[in-house]
C-alpha cells in the first residue's frame, strides 16, 4: 500500500474527530472512539516506533535524567557516600558563594575556555584553507594533522607534560635555538594556563575535518565573481569565506566552548594526576571548575558541595550558550535568509 494511503487511512478520523470537536455538533463519545481507532497497518506501525525508541528510553532514564535529578537532591544534602545524605536546604549554594576557590577556578576555567576556543578557531581553519589547496600529496598532509586526533587522551597528557616540560621539553628546546628562556610552563603560576591552551590545540583533527567540509561546499563561482569583480585573495577570504563558512565556525565555536568549560581530566594528569595532591597546581592556577568538582567529589567525598558546583557549571554554560546563540544573528550567515 503506497504510503499516501497509509496516512490517508490513520490520519482521517483523527482529522475528522477535531472538526466536528470544533465546530461542537458532533458527537463526543462516538469521536473519541473514531479518533483512536487505527488500521492494523498503523498499529503495527506504531508499535515498531516504541519499539525502536524503547532502547533510547531506557538508556535515558537509566543514565540521563536519573543521574540529573540524584544530582539536583544530592546538591541539597550533606552527603560523604560513609553515611547517609543529611538534607542541608541551600546551604552548599551559600557555600559556593562564599568559596574563593569556586571564583578562582571559574576565572580560570573562563581563561582557559576562551584563549583554547579563540586559538583552535583560527589555527584550525587556516589549517583547513591550506589543506584544501590542489597540491600533490594533499591525502598525506591531511593525515598528519588528523592524526593526533585519534590518540588516546591519557598518552597526549603525558606527551604533553614532557613536551612542556622546563628542563628538556621539546618547546623550551626550539626556543633555545632562537636565545630565548623559555618559561616554566605548568610549574609556573603565570604560564601554566598557557601550556594547557597549547596542548588544547594538538587534537583538533576532527575540527579541521569539518572546515574542509565546509570549504568545499562553498561553490566556484562565488570566487569567480569574486574575482571578475576585482577581489584580491584576502577580499575573497573575507567577503566570500568567512560569511560562507559562518555557520560551520559557529559549530565549532559552540561546541568547542562546551567542551573546554568541561575539561579536566587532561589537566589532572598533567598538573599531577589522580593519586596527587598537587593537581591544579601550582597555587591552583590550573583549578578549573571541572578539577575542582573532581576534587571535592573524589578527594575530599563532598558529593553534595560537588553537585552543586556542577549545576553552577551547567546553568553558566547554558547562559553563555543563549548569548552566543542571540549573539550569531549579528554574524552568522545561513543560505536562503
Amino acid at each position: 500500500m503506497p504510503s499516501d494511503s497509509r496516512t490517508a487511512v490513520a490520519g482521517q478520523p483523527v482529522v475528522e474527530t477535531l472538526t466536528q470537536v470544533a465546530e461542537g455538533g458532533g458527537d463526543a463519545p462516538r469521536a473519541r472512539r473514531r479518533k483512536h481507532k487505527l488500521s492494523p497497518l498503523a498499529k503495527r506501525e506504531e508499535r515498531r516506533f516504541w519499539l525502536f525508541l524503547l532502547p533510547w528510553v531506557i538508556g535515558f532514564i537509566g543514565f540521563g535524567a536519573g543521574p540529573l535529578i540524584g544530582s539536583i537532591v544530592l546538591s541539597l544534602t550533606n552527603y560523604s557516600l560513609l553515611s547517609a545524605p543529611k538534607f542541608t536546604g541551600l546551604a552548599n549554594y551559600r557555600r559556593m558563594f562564599e568559596d574563593p576557590l569556586f571564583y578562582k577556578s571559574m576565572a580560570n576555567t573562563a581563561y582557559f575556555g576562551i584563549a583554547s576556543v579563540v586559538l583552535s578557531v583560527v589555527f584550525t581553519l587556516l589549517i583547513a584553507i591550506l589543506l584544501n589547496q590542489n597540491v600533490q600529496g594533499l591525502w598525506f598532509f591531511r593525515m598528519i594533522f588528523y592524526l593526533p586526533s585519534v590518540v588516546a587522551g591519557i598518552a597526549t597528557a603525558l606527551l604533553w607534560k614532557n613536551i612542556l616540560d622546563p628542563d628538556f621539553g621539546l618547546i623550551n628546546l626550539v626556543l633555545g635555538w632562537f636565545g630565548i628562556q623559555g618559561p616554566g610552563w605548568l610549574q609556573s603560576p603565570q604560564w601554566s594556563i598557557a601550556g594547557l591552551v597549547l596542548m588544547s590545540v594538538w587534537g583538533a583533527g576532527n575540527t579541521i575535518v569539518i572546515y574542509l567540509a565546509g570549504l568545499q561546499s562553498i561553490p566556484a563561482t562565488f570566487y569567480e565573481a569574486a574575482r571578475l569583480d576585482g577581489a584580491g585573495t584576502w577580499q575573497r577570504f573575507r567577503h566570500v569565506t568567512i560569511p560562507m563558512m559562518s555557520p560551520v565556525i559557529f559549530f565549532n565555536v559552540i561546541t568547542g566552548l562546551i567542551g573546554s568549560l568541561q575539561a579536566y581530566v587532561l589537566i589532572l594528569i598533567m598538573t599531577g594526576g589522580p593519586s596527587s595532591g598537587s593537581a591544579g597546581g601550582p597555587e591552583n592556577s590550573t583549578l578549573v571548575i571541572g578539577l575542582y568538582i573532581y576534587r571535592q567529589a573524589f578527594q575530599y567525598y563532598d558529593f553534595g558541595y560537588a553537585s552543586a558546583l556542577s549545576w553552577a557549571l551547567f546553568f553558566v554554560i547554558m547562559l553563555i550558550t543563549a548569548i552566543q546563540f542571540a549573539l550569531a544573528k549579528r554574524w552568522v550567515y545561513y543560505d536562503g535568509k
